[in-house]
């Protein structure tokens, strides 16, 4: 017998028991996610930060044993592709996506956290102009921001929303599935990669075929997965989704640039076309030890239609500041600077996180700059933090 072969009879899950009070303690303060690595100690992310856990180490063999407890019929699986992503039901209030993967010194894991009640838009703050985007009847919806910035959440929000307004089809294709909605005023299916259908590109192929209104794509990630997307949404569909992007020119052009150099122009128009709206935000400190996501939200008008056919990406960020006041689209720096005069965040935080911080520094200090109302977004309470949460 192989070290990846399991015998369950022989697991005493003494090492699952040990994480679940590392999860348990990481809900009580408020952190995001936690991180088990062999040969390190155990830390967890609190107020964007990560802080150490455990006093002791979580040795090789005890970290595969870990991982046989959590998996057990998916091990091998784990084994085969060397990373794995799953959902973990803690208890009745809290669940956690989890990637597990294999590093040089053997196997790590990242929990972080699903919350089960799925936020209203009031509870985030989200600016009106998102619920505008709920009310569309067609088009592409992209949500974008690195990992952890809260695309999932803001996701989660917009189609609780359209739940509770609206009697349509929902079809959600996501890798797994984090937040679980409840037929309302829809109905929704929501379908796990690996689990209920094999790829994206598979099962946005087939919910064509299954009379959907509005289609969720947890990430377009490969060219075919984007050529259905931009298709669903130019025949009648309205299409959300995320990339990894961190505005929206990046956004234009990595989808773009997924295409052979001979398509570009023709996946550019069809783009320019269907793109309702983009929103990319980005998580930051606030002076009450909670986060709030700045925002870039880029509105379809006549003039960036224009702009992305005509490929003039570069000057998306100035129709962007300058829709502000009759389209309600905004830069990160104008949603930064309203999170500043607010009294949100703070001057050295928000100069950090700025697009431009020698621009934002002139507005702060009050040139050009006229006190904005509110348009940020997305709470999450942390408590004081900790250096070592040490259970044993």
């Amino acid at each position: 017998m192989s070290q990846y072969d399991i015998d369950i009879n022989t697991l005493t899950f003494e090492q699952l028991k040990k994480v679940r009070a590392y999860l348990k303690k990481m809900i009580e303060v408020g952190g995001s996610d936690l991180h088990l690595k062999a040969n390190s100690a155990i830390r967890a992310r609190i107020d964007g930060d990560l802080v150490q856990f455990s006093g002791g180490m979580l040795s090789k063999d005890d970290a595969m044993t870990f991982a046989k407890e959590l998996l057990r019929g998916r091990f091998s699986e784990f084994v085969e592709n060397k990373e794995i992503d799953l959902v973990y039901p803690f208890d009745d209030n809290n669940r956690f996506r989890v990637n597990m993967f294999f590093q040089v010194d053997g196997v790590s894991a990242v929990f972080r956290v699903i919350p089960i009640q799925i936020p209203s838009f009031d509870d985030l703050h989200l600016p009106e102009v998102l619920r505008s985007f709920t009310k569309l009847e067609r088009g592409l919806v992209l949500v974008t921001g690195i990992t952890g910035s809260g695309k999932s959440t803001t996701l989660a929000t917009m189609i609780n929303e359209i739940n509770l307004t609206k009697k349509k089809h929902i079809i959600t294709i996501e890798d797994p599935v984090e937040f679980v909605h409840k037929d309302k005023g829809c109905i929704i299916n929501q379908r796990s990669v690996g689990q209920d259908t094999l790829s994206f590109k598979n099962a946005l192929r087939a919910a064509l075929r299954e009379d959907p209104d509005i289609i969720l794509v947890g990430e377009m990630r490969d060219v075919e997965t984007i050529n259905l997307a931009l298709h669903a949404a130019d025949t009648g569909h309205l299409v959300f989704s995320t990339l990894h992007t961190i505005d929206a020119k990046e956004t234009i052009n990595r989808i773009i640039a997924q295409f052979p150099t001979e398509e570009q122009p023709r996946v550019r128009l069809s783009l320019a076309s269907v793109v309702s709206g983009i929103v990319s935000q980005r998580l930051i400190k606030t002076v009450d030890k909670k986060r709030r996501a700045a925002m870039e939200i880029l509105v379809k008008t006549p003039r960036i239609e224009k702009l992305i056919m005509e490929n003039r990406d570069y000057e998306l960020s100035d129709a962007i500041a300058e829709g502000r006041e009759h389209y309600k689209s905004q830069t990160f720096d104008q949603s930064i600077l309203d999170l500043y005069n607010q009294g949100i965040i703070s001057e050295e935080n928000a100069l950090s996180n700025a697009t431009s911080a020698a621009d934002l520094k002139l507005k702060m200090s009050g040139l050009n700059a006229s006190k904005s109302s509110t348009t940020s977004t997305g709470d999450v309470k942390v408590e004081e933090d900790e250096d070592v949460f040490d259970l044993k």
